[in-house]
C-alpha cells in the first residue's frame, strides 16, 4: 500500500491526505502513478473521458499503460482537484512500497517478529472462569472495498451499487425504466434511496433536494454520488438534512465530503 501524501485544496487551502491508487499491470507487478508533487493541484472545471485517462509505464517490464489521472475530493469544500503525474521515461515510475520491493538474501523476508522457538510447546490459555460471563464478542469488521475502475457512466452505476451492497445494503437494484446513460441514475434496496449522477457538472441544491423528498416519502436513507462534486448549496442543505455525500473518481473509490456520509462508513447500514 503506498503511503498517503498531503495535498493542498486551491480552493480554501485545506491540507487533504492522499493515497495514490495502485494499479494491476499486465504482468502482474503493481504500478502506481508517479505524482508530481511540485506541481499545485488545479480544480477540475469540466471532466471529459478522453481527459480522464494518464499514461503511466510499469517499472518491472517497462509497459506503458492508460489509466485513471489521479483526482482527489477536498472533505472541507468539496472541490475536486486534478493531480500531476510524471510523464513516462522520466525515472519517476517505482513499484508500491511493500509489492515486488527486494527481499534480502536467502529469499525470505525480514519481518519484525522473530520466529517461534520450535521446540517450545505451545502455550496453552487459561481456562475462563465458568462464573465470569465471557466478554462481548465484537461485529466482524468489514473487508476492505475492492474499487472497480470507471470508463463509462454504468460503471459510474454499478461501483455505486457494489459500494452500498458493501456497507450492508441488500438487494440493490437499478428500477426498471432505466435513464439515459449520461443522467443520473437511482438506485433502491430495502431501506434506501440513492442517486448516482456520472455527469461532468457538479450536483446542486435542486438535485439533493429530491433525493431527500424520495427518502422521506419510501420512509428511507437517502445517498447520492457523484463524479463531479457538489455545489456549495448542495452541500450546505445536504448537511442540514443530513444526507451522506459521496464523491467518485475513476478509480472507483467513492470518497465521504460529509458527516453524514462518514458516519454511514463507520456504522454501515
Amino acid at each position: 500500500m503506498t503511503e498517503a501524501v498531503p495535498v493542498r485544496c486551491p480552493a480554501c487551502l485545506r491540507e487533504n491526505g492522499y493515497t495514490a491508487p495502485v494499479f494491476p499491470c499486465a504482468c502482474g507487478s503493481p504500478v502506481v502513478p508517479p505524482l508530481d508533487l511540485t506541481t499545485p493541484p488545479r480544480p477540475l472545471i469540466r471532466r471529459t473521458w478522453s481527459d480522464s485517462w494518464v499514461a503511466v509505464r510499469c517499472a518491472a517490464c517497462g509497459r506503458e499503460g492508460e489509466w485513471p489521472r489521479p483526482e482527489l475530493g477536498c472533505a472541507s469544500c468539496g472541490t475536486v482537484v486534478r493531480l500531476a503525474v510524471h510523464p513516462p521515461g522520466d525515472g519517476s515510475a517505482r513499484p508500491a512500497p511493500g509489492d515486488g520491493s527486494p527481499r534480502p538474501a536467502g529469499g525470505r523476508a525480514r519481518t519484525g517478529t522473530p520466529a517461534p522457538d520450535a521446540r517450545r510447546p505451545p502455550r496453552r490459555a487459561a481456562p475462563h472462569p465458568a462464573h465470569v460471563p465471557p466478554p462481548p464478542t465484537a461485529p466482524a469488521p468489514r473487508p476492505a472495498f475492492r474499487p472497480v475502475t470507471i470508463r463509462t457512466a454504468r460503471d459510474a452505476v454499478a461501483t455505486a451499487a457494489l459500494y452500498l451492497r458493501w456497507l450492508g445494503f441488500q438487494d440493490v437494484r437499478q428500477p426498471d425504466g432505466r435513464a439515459a446513460p449520461s443522467a443520473p441514475a437511482d438506485l433502491r434496496a430495502p431501506g434506501l434511496v440513492a442517486q448516482v449522477d456520472p455527469t461532468t457538472a457538479p450536483v446542486g441544491l435542486r438535485a439533493v433536494e429530491c433525493v431527500w423528498l424520495n427518502g422521506l416519502t419510501a420512509s428511507a436513507t437517502c445517498v447520492y454520488f457523484a463524479l463531479a462534486g457538489y455545489t456549495q448549496d448542495a452541500r450546505s442543505r445536504a448537511d442540514d438534512l443530513g444526507i451522506p455525500l459521496f464523491i467518485m473518481d475513476l478509480t472507483g473509490m467513492p470518497q465521504p465530503v460529509n458527516d453524514p456520509a462518514d458516519e454511514l462508513v463507520a456504522a454501515g447500514a
